[in-house]
Protein backbone atom coordinates (compact mmCIF):
# COMPACT_ATOMS: atom_id res chain seq x y z
CA UNK A 1 0.00 0.00 0.00
CA UNK A 2 1.69 3.19 -1.28
CA UNK A 3 -1.17 5.30 -2.16
CA UNK A 4 -4.27 6.34 -0.08
CA UNK A 5 -6.22 9.33 0.04
CA UNK A 6 -7.70 10.81 3.03
CA UNK A 7 -10.78 8.97 2.78
CA UNK A 8 -8.94 5.71 2.74
CA UNK A 9 -8.32 5.88 6.56
CA UNK A 10 -11.51 6.35 7.70
CA UNK A 11 -12.09 3.70 10.29
CA UNK A 12 -9.08 2.25 10.22
CA UNK A 13 -7.36 1.23 13.35
CA UNK A 14 -4.02 2.92 13.81
CA UNK A 15 -1.23 2.59 16.22
CA UNK A 16 0.90 5.59 16.99
CA UNK A 17 4.36 5.27 18.52
CA UNK A 18 5.74 8.16 20.73
CA UNK A 19 3.91 11.33 22.18
CA UNK A 20 6.53 13.65 21.04
CA UNK A 21 5.58 16.86 18.18
CA UNK A 22 5.14 14.46 15.24
CA UNK A 23 3.18 11.59 16.95
CA UNK A 24 1.05 14.46 18.32
CA UNK A 25 0.28 15.70 14.80
CA UNK A 26 -0.10 11.98 13.06
CA UNK A 27 -2.41 11.71 15.58
CA UNK A 28 -4.71 14.42 15.58
CA UNK A 29 -4.45 14.66 11.62
CA UNK A 30 -5.60 10.52 11.49
CA UNK A 31 -7.94 11.06 13.64
CA UNK A 32 -8.81 14.19 12.08
CA UNK A 33 -9.58 11.53 8.94
CA UNK A 34 -12.26 9.28 10.61
CA UNK A 35 -9.47 7.08 11.75
CA UNK A 36 -9.53 5.21 15.45
CA UNK A 37 -6.38 6.21 16.95
CA UNK A 38 -4.61 4.85 19.87
CA UNK A 39 -1.14 6.38 21.25
CA UNK A 40 1.30 4.19 22.94
CA UNK A 41 4.26 5.66 24.62
CA UNK A 42 6.56 4.43 27.57
CA UNK A 43 6.51 6.94 29.34
CA UNK A 44 4.07 8.49 32.45
CA UNK A 45 5.51 11.54 33.25
CA UNK A 46 4.67 15.34 33.81
CA UNK A 47 4.58 15.99 29.98
CA UNK A 48 2.82 12.70 28.59
CA UNK A 49 -0.43 12.95 31.23
CA UNK A 50 -0.51 16.16 29.87
CA UNK A 51 -0.79 15.51 26.40
CA UNK A 52 -2.45 12.77 26.89
CA UNK A 53 -5.11 14.10 28.56
CA UNK A 54 -5.07 17.29 25.60
CA UNK A 55 -6.10 13.79 23.06
CA UNK A 56 -8.06 12.27 25.11
CA UNK A 57 -10.57 14.92 24.95
CA UNK A 58 -10.33 14.63 21.10
CA UNK A 59 -11.46 11.05 21.07
CA UNK A 60 -7.70 9.82 21.15
CA UNK A 61 -6.78 6.59 22.61
CA UNK A 62 -3.86 7.45 24.75
CA UNK A 63 -1.60 4.48 26.71
CA UNK A 64 1.12 5.76 28.74
CA UNK A 65 3.90 3.31 30.87
CA UNK A 66 3.42 0.78 28.36
CA UNK A 67 5.17 1.31 24.57
CA UNK A 68 6.08 -2.44 23.92
CA UNK A 69 2.50 -3.89 22.84
CA UNK A 70 0.74 -3.81 19.93
CA UNK A 71 -2.88 -2.80 20.77
CA UNK A 72 -5.45 -5.36 19.57
CA UNK A 73 -7.09 -4.95 15.83
CA UNK A 74 -4.09 -2.66 14.52
CA UNK A 75 -3.98 -2.55 11.09
CA UNK A 76 -1.03 0.26 10.56
CA UNK A 77 1.57 1.49 12.92
CA UNK A 78 3.00 5.12 12.55
CA UNK A 79 6.21 5.56 14.58
CA UNK A 80 7.74 8.78 15.80
CA UNK A 81 11.18 8.74 14.09
CA UNK A 82 13.40 8.33 17.00
CA UNK A 83 11.78 4.79 18.09
CA UNK A 84 14.23 2.15 16.98
CA UNK A 85 13.54 -0.27 14.46
CA UNK A 86 14.11 -2.94 17.21
CA UNK A 87 11.67 -1.90 19.20
CA UNK A 88 9.64 -4.93 20.66
CA UNK A 89 5.89 -2.80 19.69
CA UNK A 90 7.68 -3.38 16.15
CA UNK A 91 8.71 -7.05 16.68
CA UNK A 92 4.99 -7.52 17.31
CA UNK A 93 4.14 -5.67 14.41
CA UNK A 94 6.06 -7.74 12.34
CA UNK A 95 4.50 -10.83 13.82
CA UNK A 96 1.08 -9.42 13.51
CA UNK A 97 1.62 -8.60 9.35
CA UNK A 98 1.15 -5.13 10.93
CA UNK A 99 3.23 -2.35 8.50
CA UNK A 100 5.09 0.53 10.32
CA UNK A 101 5.55 3.69 8.60
CA UNK A 102 6.55 7.45 9.66
CA UNK A 103 4.74 10.47 9.42
CA UNK A 104 6.76 11.54 6.32
CA UNK A 105 5.19 8.63 4.55
CA UNK A 106 1.92 9.40 5.80
CA UNK A 107 2.52 12.34 4.53
CA UNK A 108 3.29 11.42 1.23
CA UNK A 109 0.19 8.98 0.67
CA UNK A 110 -1.83 12.04 1.25
CA UNK A 111 -0.94 14.51 -1.12
CA UNK A 112 -4.04 14.87 -3.24
CA UNK A 113 -4.02 15.91 -7.41
CA UNK A 114 -1.79 18.72 -8.41
CA UNK A 115 0.26 18.21 -4.97
CA UNK A 116 3.08 20.28 -4.75
CA UNK A 117 6.43 18.66 -5.68
CA UNK A 118 9.06 17.76 -2.91
CA UNK A 119 12.80 18.26 -2.77
CA UNK A 120 14.27 16.48 -0.44
CA UNK A 121 17.69 17.24 1.38
CA UNK A 122 19.42 14.94 3.53
CA UNK A 123 23.07 14.33 5.27
CA UNK A 124 24.76 13.98 8.32
CA UNK A 125 25.28 17.87 8.63
CA UNK A 126 24.10 21.23 7.55
CA UNK A 127 20.48 19.77 6.90
CA UNK A 128 18.53 22.41 8.40
CA UNK A 129 20.81 25.46 6.92
CA UNK A 130 20.63 24.18 3.17
CA UNK A 131 16.46 23.88 3.38
CA UNK A 132 15.95 27.11 4.70
CA UNK A 133 18.62 28.67 2.02
CA UNK A 134 16.74 25.95 -0.19
CA UNK A 135 13.03 27.79 0.66
CA UNK A 136 14.93 31.41 0.36
CA UNK A 137 15.48 30.72 -2.84
CA UNK A 138 12.54 29.34 -4.28
CA UNK A 139 10.43 32.01 -2.38
CA UNK A 140 12.75 34.83 -4.39
CA UNK A 141 11.59 33.04 -6.90
CA UNK A 142 7.98 33.95 -6.20
CA UNK A 143 6.95 30.38 -5.50
CA UNK A 144 5.09 29.62 -2.47
CA UNK A 145 6.75 27.46 -0.01
CA UNK A 146 7.84 26.02 2.99
CA UNK A 147 10.56 24.62 4.96
CA UNK A 148 9.20 21.44 6.32
CA UNK A 149 9.69 17.66 7.34
CA UNK A 150 12.82 17.74 10.74
CA UNK A 151 11.89 21.52 10.60
CA UNK A 152 9.41 23.68 12.30
CA UNK A 153 5.83 22.52 11.25
CA UNK A 154 5.20 19.07 10.64
CA UNK A 155 4.74 17.62 7.40
CA UNK A 156 1.20 16.11 7.52
CA UNK A 157 -0.22 19.42 9.11
CA UNK A 158 1.28 20.85 5.87
CA UNK A 159 -0.15 18.54 3.66
CA UNK A 160 -3.50 18.44 5.00
CA UNK A 161 -3.76 22.38 5.49
CA UNK A 162 -3.18 22.04 1.35
CA UNK A 163 -5.73 24.98 0.42
CA UNK A 164 -7.73 25.29 3.75
CA UNK A 165 -9.39 28.85 4.68
CA UNK A 166 -8.60 30.54 0.97
CA UNK A 167 -4.84 29.60 1.02
CA UNK A 168 -3.51 28.78 -2.31
CA UNK A 169 -2.08 25.97 -2.61
CA UNK A 170 1.84 25.25 -2.47
CA UNK A 171 3.71 25.51 -5.40
CA UNK A 172 7.28 23.36 -3.93
CA UNK A 173 8.30 21.88 -0.66
CA UNK A 174 12.02 22.09 0.69
CA UNK A 175 11.91 19.30 2.96
CA UNK A 176 14.46 18.29 5.72
CA UNK A 177 14.40 14.34 6.22
CA UNK A 178 16.43 12.71 8.65
CA UNK A 179 17.74 8.83 8.66
CA UNK A 180 15.62 8.41 10.84
CA UNK A 181 12.59 9.32 9.03
CA UNK A 182 13.96 8.10 5.70
CA UNK A 183 13.91 4.75 7.22
CA UNK A 184 10.35 4.96 8.01
CA UNK A 185 9.31 6.41 4.57
CA UNK A 186 9.72 3.41 2.05
CA UNK A 187 7.18 5.51 -1.01
CA UNK A 188 8.86 8.71 -0.82
CA UNK A 189 9.74 9.82 -4.43
CA UNK A 190 11.20 13.36 -4.36
CA UNK A 191 11.58 15.76 -7.68
CA UNK A 192 14.70 16.32 -7.28
CA UNK A 193 17.11 15.58 -3.56
CA UNK A 194 20.74 15.54 -1.90
CA UNK A 195 22.95 14.16 0.47
CA UNK A 196 25.08 16.81 2.09
CA UNK A 197 27.33 14.66 3.47
CA UNK A 198 27.86 11.13 5.53
CA UNK A 199 29.69 10.39 8.60
CA UNK A 200 29.33 8.24 11.39
CA UNK A 201 26.40 9.58 13.20
CA UNK A 202 23.16 7.65 14.87
CA UNK A 203 24.99 4.25 14.67
CA UNK A 204 23.12 3.06 17.75
CA UNK A 205 19.86 3.81 16.22
CA UNK A 206 21.04 2.17 12.78
CA UNK A 207 23.49 -0.72 14.10
CA UNK A 208 26.15 0.19 11.09
CA UNK A 209 27.23 2.78 9.00
CA UNK A 210 26.34 1.04 6.45
CA UNK A 211 22.34 0.83 7.53
CA UNK A 212 22.85 4.30 8.47
CA UNK A 213 24.19 5.05 4.82
CA UNK A 214 21.70 2.65 2.93
CA UNK A 215 18.74 4.98 4.77
CA UNK A 216 20.23 8.05 4.05
CA UNK A 217 20.20 7.31 0.50
CA UNK A 218 16.59 6.11 0.21
CA UNK A 219 16.33 9.58 -0.36
CA UNK A 220 17.48 9.36 -4.38
CA UNK A 221 14.61 6.41 -5.00
CA UNK A 222 12.72 7.41 -7.42
CA UNK A 223 14.13 10.84 -8.33
CA UNK A 224 12.29 12.82 -11.53
CA UNK A 225 14.77 15.33 -12.58
CA UNK A 226 18.10 15.33 -10.17
CA UNK A 227 20.46 13.59 -7.43
CA UNK A 228 22.22 16.30 -5.99
CA UNK A 229 25.93 14.96 -4.32
CA UNK A 230 28.90 16.22 -2.59
CA UNK A 231 31.89 15.21 -5.29
CA UNK A 232 34.26 15.89 -2.04
CA UNK A 233 32.49 13.00 -0.38
CA UNK A 234 32.51 9.85 -2.48
CA UNK A 235 29.94 8.36 -0.73
CA UNK A 236 27.21 10.73 -1.42
CA UNK A 237 27.89 10.06 -5.02
CA UNK A 238 28.15 6.15 -4.30
CA UNK A 239 24.28 6.13 -3.29
CA UNK A 240 23.62 8.22 -6.01
CA UNK A 241 24.80 5.22 -7.91
CA UNK A 242 23.12 2.60 -6.63
CA UNK A 243 19.66 4.57 -6.66
CA UNK A 244 16.99 3.42 -8.67
CA UNK A 245 15.67 6.82 -10.02
CA UNK A 246 13.38 7.71 -13.13
CA UNK A 247 14.67 7.46 -16.83
CA UNK A 248 16.43 10.92 -17.51
CA UNK A 249 17.09 12.07 -13.57
CA UNK A 250 20.34 13.32 -13.69
CA UNK A 251 24.04 12.91 -11.12
CA UNK A 252 24.53 16.73 -10.38
CA UNK A 253 28.19 17.00 -8.40
CA UNK A 254 28.75 20.22 -6.09
CA UNK A 255 32.19 21.47 -5.24
CA UNK A 256 34.15 24.12 -3.47
CA UNK A 257 36.76 23.73 -6.85
CA UNK A 258 36.31 25.04 -10.44
CA UNK A 259 33.08 22.87 -11.44
CA UNK A 260 32.80 20.52 -14.17
CA UNK A 261 29.83 19.53 -16.33
CA UNK A 262 27.38 18.60 -14.74
CA UNK A 263 28.22 20.11 -11.65
CA UNK A 264 28.00 23.78 -9.50
CA UNK A 265 31.48 25.06 -8.15
CA UNK A 266 33.13 28.39 -7.40
CA UNK A 267 35.35 29.96 -9.66
CA UNK A 268 37.12 33.86 -8.49
CA UNK A 269 34.36 34.07 -5.90
CA UNK A 270 31.75 33.19 -7.92
CA UNK A 271 28.89 30.75 -7.22
CA UNK A 272 28.70 29.01 -11.29
CA UNK A 273 26.54 26.34 -12.50
CA UNK A 274 27.46 23.94 -14.98
CA UNK A 275 24.95 21.57 -14.89
CA UNK A 276 21.88 23.94 -16.09
CA UNK A 277 23.23 25.44 -18.84
CA UNK A 278 22.31 24.38 -22.59
CA UNK A 279 25.90 23.90 -23.13
CA UNK A 280 27.56 22.53 -19.92
CA UNK A 281 30.86 21.12 -22.15
CA UNK A 282 31.80 24.68 -22.72
CA UNK A 283 29.42 27.48 -20.74
CA UNK A 284 28.91 28.04 -17.20
CA UNK A 285 26.01 30.38 -15.73
CA UNK A 286 27.07 32.84 -12.99
CA UNK A 287 24.59 32.35 -9.77
CA UNK A 288 25.98 34.87 -7.17
CA UNK A 289 28.55 35.91 -5.13
CA UNK A 290 30.11 33.96 -2.42
CA UNK A 291 29.98 37.25 -0.39
CA UNK A 292 26.08 36.55 -1.31
CA UNK A 293 25.20 33.67 0.81
CA UNK A 294 24.09 35.16 4.39
CA UNK A 295 25.93 39.01 3.74
CA UNK A 296 26.73 40.70 7.26
CA UNK A 297 27.05 37.28 8.73
CA UNK A 298 30.92 37.50 8.68
CA UNK A 299 32.75 35.13 5.60
CA UNK A 300 30.59 32.36 5.18
CA UNK A 301 32.66 29.01 6.37
CA UNK A 302 33.15 26.92 3.81
CA UNK A 303 31.19 23.94 4.29
CA UNK A 304 28.09 26.90 4.23
CA UNK A 305 29.06 27.62 0.71
CA UNK A 306 28.74 23.94 0.11
CA UNK A 307 25.41 23.94 1.67
CA UNK A 308 24.31 27.09 -0.84
CA UNK A 309 25.55 24.85 -3.89
CA UNK A 310 23.51 22.64 -2.94
CA UNK A 311 20.67 24.78 -2.52
CA UNK A 312 21.05 26.02 -5.59
CA UNK A 313 21.52 23.11 -7.51
CA UNK A 314 17.94 22.00 -5.96
CA UNK A 315 16.99 25.05 -7.18
CA UNK A 316 17.80 25.39 -10.41
CA UNK A 317 16.44 21.31 -10.95
CA UNK A 318 13.22 23.02 -10.07
CA UNK A 319 14.25 25.47 -12.85
CA UNK A 320 14.58 28.52 -10.50
CA UNK A 321 16.40 31.90 -12.94
CA UNK A 322 20.16 32.55 -11.23
CA UNK A 323 19.03 36.06 -10.18
CA UNK A 324 16.41 34.21 -7.83
CA UNK A 325 19.45 31.82 -6.56
CA UNK A 326 21.56 35.33 -5.89
CA UNK A 327 18.27 37.24 -4.18
CA UNK A 328 17.37 34.16 -2.16
CA UNK A 329 20.94 33.83 -0.59
CA UNK A 330 21.19 37.75 0.33
CA UNK A 331 17.69 37.42 2.10
CA UNK A 332 19.25 34.04 4.11
CA UNK A 333 19.97 34.41 7.60
CA UNK A 334 21.00 31.62 9.49
CA UNK A 335 19.68 29.97 12.43
CA UNK A 336 21.06 30.81 16.41
CA UNK A 337 23.80 28.59 17.30
CA UNK A 338 25.57 27.89 13.84
CA UNK A 339 28.42 29.19 13.43
CA UNK A 340 27.32 32.35 14.82
CA UNK A 341 29.29 35.47 15.61
CA UNK A 342 28.56 36.31 19.62
CA UNK A 343 31.40 39.17 20.00
CA UNK A 344 34.68 40.77 18.95
CA UNK A 345 36.59 41.71 22.00
CA UNK A 346 39.65 42.60 22.45
CA UNK A 347 41.07 41.53 18.86
CA UNK A 348 39.35 38.15 19.74
CA UNK A 349 36.32 36.75 17.79
CA UNK A 350 33.76 34.51 19.80
CA UNK A 351 31.81 32.02 17.44
CA UNK A 352 28.72 29.95 19.11
CA UNK A 353 28.49 26.35 16.75
CA UNK A 354 26.99 24.66 19.53
CA UNK A 355 24.73 23.40 17.07
CA UNK A 356 28.20 20.98 15.73
CA UNK A 357 27.02 17.99 17.72
CA UNK A 358 29.71 15.39 16.44
CA UNK A 359 32.83 15.43 15.04
CA UNK A 360 32.09 15.61 11.36
CA UNK A 361 30.31 18.86 11.63
CA UNK A 362 32.63 20.28 14.44
CA UNK A 363 35.81 19.48 11.97
CA UNK A 364 33.74 21.66 9.21
CA UNK A 365 33.69 24.48 11.91
CA UNK A 366 37.27 24.32 13.24
CA UNK A 367 38.16 24.45 8.95
CA UNK A 368 36.48 27.88 8.43
CA UNK A 369 39.32 29.66 10.92
CA UNK A 370 42.80 29.93 11.15
CA UNK A 371 43.72 30.08 14.66
CA UNK A 372 41.39 29.10 17.33
CA UNK A 373 41.08 28.08 21.11
CA UNK A 374 38.22 25.66 21.05
CA UNK A 375 35.72 24.82 23.81
CA UNK A 376 34.47 21.12 23.07
CA UNK A 377 32.95 18.75 25.08
CA UNK A 378 29.76 17.04 26.06
CA UNK A 379 28.12 13.02 25.37
CA UNK A 380 30.36 11.74 23.04
CA UNK A 381 27.71 9.52 21.87
CA UNK A 382 30.33 6.61 20.91
CA UNK A 383 32.55 8.86 18.45
CA UNK A 384 36.22 9.14 18.94
CA UNK A 385 37.91 12.36 18.03
CA UNK A 386 41.48 11.09 16.58
CA UNK A 387 40.88 12.06 13.52
CA UNK A 388 39.12 15.39 14.10
CA UNK A 389 41.84 15.91 16.13
CA UNK A 390 44.52 15.35 13.55
CA UNK A 391 42.59 17.08 11.19
CA UNK A 392 42.30 20.57 13.32
CA UNK A 393 45.75 20.49 15.18
CA UNK A 394 48.01 23.14 13.37
CA UNK A 395 44.69 25.53 13.92
CA UNK A 396 44.44 25.11 17.82
CA UNK A 397 45.89 27.79 19.91
CA UNK A 398 44.34 26.12 23.24
CA UNK A 399 41.18 23.81 24.20
CA UNK A 400 39.10 24.01 26.83
CA UNK A 401 36.88 21.05 27.54
CA UNK A 402 33.92 20.62 29.62
CA UNK A 403 31.15 17.91 29.80
CA UNK A 404 30.87 14.61 30.72
CA UNK A 405 33.04 12.60 27.92
CA UNK A 406 35.62 15.09 27.83
CA UNK A 407 38.49 13.09 28.60
CA UNK A 408 38.20 11.46 25.21
CA UNK A 409 38.98 14.83 23.62
CA UNK A 410 41.78 14.95 26.17
CA UNK A 411 43.07 12.21 25.36
CA UNK A 412 43.04 12.46 21.68
CA UNK A 413 44.80 15.93 22.07
CA UNK A 414 47.56 14.58 24.17
CA UNK A 415 48.38 11.94 21.58
CA UNK A 416 48.38 14.21 18.19
CA UNK A 417 48.44 17.97 19.64
CA UNK A 418 50.82 17.50 22.42
CA UNK A 419 51.73 21.01 22.29
CA UNK A 420 48.17 22.48 22.70
CA UNK A 421 47.27 24.12 25.90
CA UNK A 422 44.43 22.71 27.64
CA UNK A 423 42.33 23.22 30.37
CA UNK A 424 40.33 20.52 31.53
CA UNK A 425 37.24 21.64 33.65
CA UNK A 426 36.15 18.86 36.21
CA UNK A 427 32.51 19.88 36.25
CA UNK A 428 29.12 18.99 34.75
CA UNK A 429 27.22 21.73 36.20
CA UNK A 430 25.54 25.03 33.31
CA UNK A 431 28.01 26.95 35.54
CA UNK A 432 31.00 25.67 33.75
CA UNK A 433 30.06 27.35 30.64
CA UNK A 434 31.23 30.97 32.43
CA UNK A 435 34.45 29.18 33.11
CA UNK A 436 34.92 27.83 29.82
CA UNK A 437 34.45 31.18 28.27
CA UNK A 438 36.81 33.00 30.80
CA UNK A 439 39.77 29.99 30.51
CA UNK A 440 39.24 30.50 27.05
CA UNK A 441 39.69 34.34 26.52
CA UNK A 442 42.94 33.85 29.06
CA UNK A 443 44.40 31.31 26.14
CA UNK A 444 43.57 33.44 22.83
CA UNK A 445 45.48 35.71 21.91
CA UNK A 446 44.56 39.11 19.07
CA UNK A 447 43.71 37.62 15.75
CA UNK A 448 41.98 34.44 16.93
CA UNK A 449 38.55 33.20 17.31
CA UNK A 450 36.99 31.32 20.52
CA UNK A 451 35.00 28.41 19.07
CA UNK A 452 32.01 26.74 20.99
CA UNK A 453 32.48 23.86 18.71
CA UNK A 454 31.70 20.53 21.28
CA UNK A 455 31.55 17.89 18.97
CA UNK A 456 29.41 16.36 21.35
CA UNK A 457 25.97 16.11 22.39
CA UNK A 458 24.75 18.72 25.18
CA UNK A 459 22.33 16.61 27.41
CA UNK A 460 24.76 16.41 30.35
CA UNK A 461 24.99 19.49 30.99
CA UNK A 462 22.16 21.24 29.22
CA UNK A 463 18.93 20.38 27.67
CA UNK A 464 19.51 20.93 24.95
CA UNK A 465 22.20 22.49 22.54
CA UNK A 466 20.31 25.78 22.02
CA UNK A 467 20.79 26.64 25.47
CA UNK A 468 24.34 25.37 26.01
CA UNK A 469 24.46 28.06 22.88
CA UNK A 470 22.63 30.57 24.71
CA UNK A 471 24.86 29.86 28.02
CA UNK A 472 27.71 30.73 26.13
CA UNK A 473 26.77 33.66 24.44
CA UNK A 474 25.89 34.86 28.28
CA UNK A 475 29.10 34.29 29.48
CA UNK A 476 30.91 36.16 26.58
CA UNK A 477 28.29 39.09 27.74
CA UNK A 478 29.84 38.76 31.43
CA UNK A 479 33.22 39.18 29.97
CA UNK A 480 32.28 42.51 28.21
CA UNK A 481 30.61 43.76 31.16
CA UNK A 482 33.58 43.14 33.50
CA UNK A 483 35.33 45.55 31.36
CA UNK A 484 32.92 48.30 31.62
Amino acid sequence: MTTQGPADFAGQHLTVAGLGVSGISAARALAGLGAHVTVVDGGDGDKQRAAARELTAEGITVRLGDGDTLPEGTELVVTSPGWKPDSPLFAAAAAAGVDVVGDVEIAWRLRGPGAAAWLGITGTNGKTTTVRMLASILAAEGLRTLAVGNIGTPIIDVVLGQGKDGEPPYDVLAVELSSYQLHWAPSVRAHSAAVLNLAPDHLDWHGSMEAYAADKGRIYEGNTVACVYNAADKATEDLVREADVEEGCRAIGFTLGTPGPSQLGVVDGILVDRAFVENRQKQAQELAEVSDIAPGSGTPAPHNIANALAAAALARAFGVRPAAVRDGLRAFHPDAHRIQIVAERDGVTYIDDSKATNTHAAEASLAAYEHIVWIAGGLAKGATFDELVQKSAARLRGAVLIGADRALIREALARHAPDVPVVDLDRTDTGAMSEAVREAARLAEPGDTVLLAPACASMDMFVNYNKRGEAFAEAVGELTARDH
